[in-house]
């Protein structure tokens, strides 16, 4: 999940980065963002790209919102119904799908713009990202990697991951 949060936010600031395309030689320690030049016109179709998908991106996290809600309803209750919580997994499961369908379509998208020198940046990056998010789960407490917080209220426990 981290992941993926550190690519949209990638690619938003991506959207935002100050044009330094003319310049020969990017700076040592500059923004990686900055280091892909985008043409003023890459920039302008990027922007499109992200405002034509506002409104499905913000239906698809409300609709995993509201299945992992579900779920967590559906574990809590006084009695709980296996039929019911496999029912939630199973709609919890088709949520994350569609975000991950939906992010996927996005970055496709976004990749057709980038020349290839571009590209190439652009998948150093993720690799960059994909061994600093691998550094993160390391660095937690030895036997902790399948264990999360509980989140529903009253359950302050530590339980494993699915």
């Amino acid at each position: 999940m981290r992941f993926r949060t550190v690519i949209l936010l990638l690619a938003t600031v991506l959207l935002f980065a100050a044009p330094s395309y003319a310049q020969d030689v990017p700076p040592v320690n500059s923004d990686p963002i900055q280091q892909l030049r985008l043409t003023p016109e890459q920039r302008q179709r990027i922007r499109i790209i992200f405002a034509e998908g506002k409104d499905e991106r913000q239906i698809t996290n409300r609709r995993l919102r509201e299945a992992n809600v579900a779920l967590e309803q559906a574990l809590d209750a006084e009695s709980p119904d296996e039929n019911l919580i496999d029912q939630r997994i199973n709609e919890l499961a088709a949520a994350q799908a569609a975000q991950t369908r939906m992010r996927v379509r996005m970055e496709l998208r976004i990749r057709r713009e980038l020349r290839p020198e571009q590209l190439a940046l652009w998948k150093q990056f993720r690799l960059q990202l994909k061994d600093f998010a691998g550094a993160q789960r390391s660095d937690q407490p030895a036997g902790s990697e399948n264990l999360r917080p509980n989140r529903r209220p009253n359950a302050n426990t530590l339980r494993p991951r699915p």
